[in-house]
């Protein structure tokens, strides 16, 4: 079946989304992370992109950002080669990390680019990674990341002052951009990791020392996320019946 054509933007300017390759993880550790965030920075130096927002997920990676001397997918050539290089030497795996295709998406006026990094701000609270996006270290809203001067923060702040913005990101939208989401259901292993990183533990059967209202309201999470009550069972070290109790 032959691949649509990508939607051009007349501004220039596109969310884009990279995604590890069948829902893999992309980001272990503290140190892919800043790795990642260096190659970004490697190639923004060569294409010439101006960014205005980036946030690293546990298997996917969400940015905003203008096209400059290079097309977006020579960016996203120049940025695979050079993390899944260092990522397969670190982790001594081969072949490829991140899905063959990036998603992208045109970003044409104010309101829509707003509404667009509200959205990728919010990706790591409704992921219940913190509860506030200021406080997600891996995201250029982090007050003291060192890799905030990627961002040109002047754009932004042509449209709406700083106060008004951070009002701005507590609001809820209906509005639907590009997701992480696939259709079918989770395998074990990726589950697994789901539950580590959404709960932040070291192990998916520590789920079970977790207070009683934290693990309802992580199943419920979970369950959404097209995790099955056995599965949930299996991995977290509850019994089926615990499960669905906490489920009502």
């Amino acid at each position: 079946m032959p691949r649509t054509a990508r939607k051009q933007s007349e501004s220039g300017v596109f969310h884009a989304m990279l995604r590890g390759i069948d829902r893999q993880i992309i980001f272990q550790d503290d140190e892919d992370c800043e790795k990642f965030l260096q190659c970004l920075t490697d190639c923004q130096k060569v294409c010439g992109f101006t960014l205005y927002a980036y946030c690293l997920m546990g298997n996917h990676v969400h940015l905003l950002l203008r096209e400059g001397k290079e097309p977006l997918s020579q960016i996203f050539k120049r940025l695979g080669v050079r993390y899944v290089y260092w990522y397969n030497w670190k982790y001594k795996r081969t072949g490829h990390l991140f899905q063959d295709r990036f998603k992208s998406e045109p970003v044409e006026d104010d309101t829509y680019f707003l509404a667009v990094l509200r959205y990728i701000y919010q990706n790591p609270v409704k992921a219940w990674l913190c509860e506030k996006p200021e406080e997600y270290p891996w995201s250029s809203y982090f007050p003291s990341s060192p890799y905030r001067s990627l961002v040109d923060w002047e754009k932004l702040y042509t449209m709406i002052s700083p106060e008004e913005f951070s009002a701005f990101l507590e609001k809820s939208s209906e509005m639907i951009f590009l997701d992480a989401a696939i259709d079918g259901r989770l395998n074990d292993r990726e589950a697994a990791e789901r539950i580590k990183v959404l709960c932040q533990l070291a192990a998916a059967t520590d789920f079970s020392r977790l207070p009683v209202e934290m693990q309802s309201q992580y199943l419920h999470r979970l369950q959404q996320e097209r995790c099955s009550i056995r599965q949930l069972a299996r991995l977290t070290g509850l019994t089926k019946g615990q499960v669905e109790r906490l489920l009502k």
